[in-house]
């Protein structure tokens, strides 16, 4: 028997073989269960606060005793007014956890056989529910920052007489964005989204608390950091990693949201970019996990978000 055996049976927990063979009864189950995990899935009001509610089994719904109101496991999260079987969800979701390089919404569409609208509708809302994990987030120890440029792919003319040199800004799209990353050593990744690298450099300082050590590269905006932290500098065109001092994890989470852009989705729009770098941080700080317990953990990430206020229908936005 090899002897990484046992680590690659452990990181297989959850298939799609698993999703459907639970039944909808049994994906149900597994919803009450992370929406209400105090109660190990007694119905709990997300109104009044009640633990005490009839069942209403014929409509998946319930009452509460106290305040009469009805409401089911998906009320007042990113999954209310769902039309798609628990089933499906589930699936959906396994599917997200399994893809090391993220899924295209049309491949997801596919699999869990839906229109793909519904499946970018339901891709994006987790992607939501995964970012919100780290909200309010400060980061402290060591932490590297860095940044990368995406999209504005700029299309060289067919005759080389008409060609210009695409990097001068002149001749940039407009569409490009930088995605500035602050991620500290054995802790989690915090991306965003600017139009340049250094207008990136105020994000970074908020989110790192005061006595971190920053690690950056030789670019200029950097210098800002020097007044706020103890910052530490490495030159790339002489080395990479030089006595301790690197930006080798950030450009780790890089070279995944590279991937997954480039592999995976091929284009995206930069009013959805914080959307995809946020969907690669949570990848990139569960890498260790097993499928089975990130699945569960991003339901439960789901089922405790309320309502998107980006990703909802035009009749739940009017309320």
């Amino acid at each position: 028997m090899p002897a990484n055996f046992k680590l690659k049976a452990a990181a297989r927990t959850l298939s799609l073989k698993d999703c459907y063979a639970m039944g909808e009864d049994g994906a149900y189950d597994l919803f009450k269960k992370l929406r209400w995990p105090a109660t190990e899935g007694k119905a709990v009001c997300p109104k009044c606060g009640h633990d005490h509610a009839y069942e209403i089994s014929t409509r998946r719904r319930f009452k509460c005793k106290a305040c009469h109101a009805q409401f089911s496991v998906t009320s007042g999260t990113i999954f209310a007014s769902h039309k798609l079987p628990f089933t499906d969800m589930l699936a959906a979701i396994a599917i997200l956890s399994n893809a090391a390089k993220g899924v295209s919404a049309m491949q997801l569409s596919r699999d869990i056989n839906v229109q793909h609208k519904t499946a970018w509708v339901l891709a994006h809302k987790l992607r939501e529910a995964m970012a919100a994990e780290t909200k309010d987030h400060m980061l402290s120890g060591i932490v590297e920052v860095d940044g990368a440029f995406f999209g504005g792919h700029v299309r060289p003319e067919n005759r080389k007489e008409d060609r210009v040199d695409r990097r001068r800004s002149e001749h940039q799209s407009g569409k490009r964005r930088a995605v500035v990353v602050a991620r500290q050593r054995k802790g989690r990744t915090l991306p965003s989204v600017h139009l340049t690298e250094a207008d990136g450099v105020e994000s970074v300082a908020q989110v790192i608390k005061a006595g971190a050590i920053v690690h950056a590269d030789e670019a200029t905006h950097w210098d800002n950091l020097h007044v706020r932290f103890k910052t530490m500098r490495i030159n790339h065109s002489e080395a990479y990693s030089l006595n301790g001092v690197c930006t080798n994890q950030a450009e780790s989470y890089f070279s995944r949201l590279r991937r997954m852009v480039q592999g995976q989705h091929h284009h995206v729009s930069g009013k959805y970019l914080h959307q995809y770098a946020e969907h690669a941080a949570w990848l990139e700080d569960h890498r260790e996990m097993d499928n089975g317990a990130t699945a569960k953990r991003i339901v439960g990430l789901a089922l405790g978000q309320p309502v998107s206020r980006d990703w909802k229908g035009y009749w739940q936005r009017a309320r």
